[in-house]
């Protein structure tokens, strides 16, 4: 039973991930049909790889860093909808705190699935009830432009603090090697390294600290 679970998971996972990939290559190739003009060949590989140096290091970082969170469907439902370190991510560690399991168990992997979809389900809503309320309406121009708008500006740290206040106070001691070696590598290496890079410098750090702490009974 939990061999064909997972079988059905990994195949109707990599299915819609190929599926979204594909719905989202379409959007720019119907431009590009439609209004008749392409990139050019030369200007496209010279950008390409540029673009992909910028990605490829956060994009193995996220898979190696959510798989093991969520497990297999919750994983490829989070990244078929996006939004999974601000949003995806707390909802299926939060909804397995709630639960009482543990990430990389059976019961780990249903609650973290169903908190997920949930999740995905509950965003679309909201955005596509924001998006009918504010385009009719046209009052969101006046909040991002009016009086509110300074706040705007705090909406993401405010968002990102919250999310980590919580697991930072739980895991304090965790905390400490990665957010050392990160503000030294922004100091003194690179201050406008990318996120991506940084996020592998500060996970390699926090691996190495789990184990130094673990070793020494401090965990």
């Amino acid at each position: 039973m939990q061999k064909d679970y997972f079988d059905k998971v990994h195949k109707w996972g990599i299915l819609w991930n190929i599926g979204a990939l594909l719905t989202l290559l379409c959007v720019p190739v119907a431009m590009c049909i439609y209004l008749g003009v392409w990139p050019e060949l030369d200007s496209l590989l010279s950008i390409m790889p540029k673009l992909m140096g910028l990605y490829w290091l956060t994009a193995i970082v996220e898979v190696i860093t959510y798989v093991p969170l969520l497990g297999p469907g919750g994983a490829y439902l989070s990244f078929v909808t996006g939004n999974i370190s601000n949003l995806k991510l707390p909802c299926g560690l939060k909804a397995m705190e709630q639960a009482k399991v543990r990430a990389n168990t059976e019961e780990g992997e249903v609650i973290s699935t169903i908190a997920i979809a949930v999740s995905a389900i509950t965003t679309t809503v909201i955005i596509a009830v924001g998006v009918l309320a504010f385009g009719a309406t046209g009052s969101l121009q006046l909040l991002t432009e009016g009086a509110l708008a300074p706040a705007f500006e705090y909406v993401l740290p405010a968002l990102f603090g919250s999310l980590a206040a919580g697991y930072i106070l739980k895991h304090w001691k965790v905390m400490i090697a990665p957010f050392v070696v990160g503000v030294l590598f922004l100091y003194f290496v690179d201050p406008t390294m990318g996120a991506g890079t940084l996020m592998f410098i500060t996970i390699v750090a926090a691996v190495i600290g789990v184990l130094i702490l673990n070793k020494a009974n401090k965990l």
